[in-house]
């Protein structure tokens, strides 16, 4: 089973509700109140049970409550459950919970490791993502009592990644001139007290880049409480760009291997790539309703279009299929309904109706789904026009 957590924003104040509440928005969305929408979903990617918490829910501390009632509403054997999470609600504290529970865990490890060593054949399994980049996949060498790790590295990711840490790189160093700036100018912050919280508030905004700079204060001699510089310097360029496209999947099934391990995570990957995709594609935030009950139904009705798209995809799938669902409706958004208007010799007005032939892509979908090609045949429609106004 796979847990996942998304949240709703809602425009309006909401200010008689239960459940809305102030948290941390994935949206970036902290403005408005949120709802929580905790999913427990199986291997096929259907729903087995789900539910709507405050919106101060934070990810790590609903994961036990969710495995308690799962356990109740539905007949999980704990020996044959394989609880998948993502780094968020990967704590030491809830993966020793599920464990004490008798259920097994894949999740993304929160830390990287360090100085590790691989196994001893060094096999390297490629696989490939939705877009036919290959990832390489390597066993990590631990002792039979610890935990399995799998070290992924992905070239995508490693390119995104970088192009992270050049835009961290640009604002870091444009906050620190922006702090120099400010010694230098009249009624700038100077004391060095207050220069060097302001360098403090800069590392914590940029964590992932700032511990690469070596940072010294220059105080002033004439005015010992005021400060005269700050001087940053990269110790080493290399390393930013190091480890970049490296994580690590773990889990305590030892006897999964590579290539399953990767199939048994990228089942939450192609779930959190769902519920984007529905949040957009079928309007499901902002939510604009004001009373609970409401709310609950808007969700409801999402959670039955989840339902459908996950039907089709996964008939897709098992014929070779794993687009997501926005290529599937740009696929098929290729085949249009053609309306022809005439009038013939009668003085009728003549409608035709009728579908475009659908292009390869969107037939392949038909063909698997085991659709008619056109949802309906040509049609004709005839009208006898009205006489204008005024005339006998």
């Amino acid at each position: 089973m796979l847990f996942d957590l998304t949240n709703f924003y809602f425009e309006g104040r909401k200010a008689g509700s239960r459940k809305a509440r102030f948290g941390r928005s994935k949206e970036k969305r902290n403005d408005c109140r949120l709802l929580v929408l905790a999913l427990c979903i199986n291997r096929e990617g259907f729903i087995r049970y789900s539910s709507i918490l405050a919106g101060n829910t934070s990810d790590p501390k609903s994961l036990p409550g969710m495995i308690d009632k799962l356990a109740v509403k539905t007949s999980v054997t704990s020996k044959k459950t394989l609880v998948v999470i993502d780094a968020g609600i990967s704590t030491e504290e809830n993966l020793q919970g599920i464990k004490e529970k008798g259920y097994n865990y894949l999740c993304v490890s929160r830390t990287r490791l360090k100085d590790y060593s691989l196994s001893k054949d060094h096999r390297t399994v490629t696989v490939h993502d939705t877009r036919k980049q290959e990832i390489t996949l390597r066993e990590v060498q631990t002792r039979p009592e610890e935990d399995y790790y799998l070290e992924i590295t992905s070239p995508s990711k490693a390119m995104t990644e970088a192009s992270m840490n050049r835009q961290w790189k640009e604002r870091f160093e444009g906050e620190m001139e922006k702090i120099n700036e400010a010694i230098t100018r009249k009624g700038g912050t100077k004391r060095y007290e207050k220069v060097v919280e302001r360098v403090g508030r800069a590392i914590e905004r940029y964590p992932s880049i700032a511990r690469h700079y070596q940072i010294t204060y220059l105080c002033n001699e004439r005015k010992p409480a005021e400060m005269q510089k700050v001087n940053w310097t990269i110790k080493d360029i290399t390393a930013i760009d190091k480890n970049t496209g490296v994580y690590f999947l773990r889990t305590n099934v030892r006897t999964f291997g590579e290539q399953t391990t990767w199939e048994y995570y990228n089942l939450i990957r192609e779930i959190e790539c769902t519920n984007r995709q529905l949040k957009t594609d079928l309007n499901l935030r902002p939510i604009y309703h004001q009373k609970d009950e409401r709310s609950d139904a808007h969700l409801f009705f999402g959670l039955l279009s989840y339902w459908i798209v996950n039907t089709i995809r996964f008939q897709l799938k098992q014929s070779g299929e794993n687009a997501y669902w926005t290529e599937i409706v740009r696929r098929m958004s290729t085949q249009k309904l053609v309306t022809t208007e005439a009038v013939n010799a009668l003085g009728e007005k003549v409608e035709l109706r009728q579908c475009s032939r659908p292009t390869k892509q969107a037939e392949r979908i038909y063909s698997i789904l085991k659709m008619k090609q056109a949802p309906f045949k040509k049609i004709k429609i005839c009208r006898s026009q009205s006489p204008p106004r005024g005339s006998s």
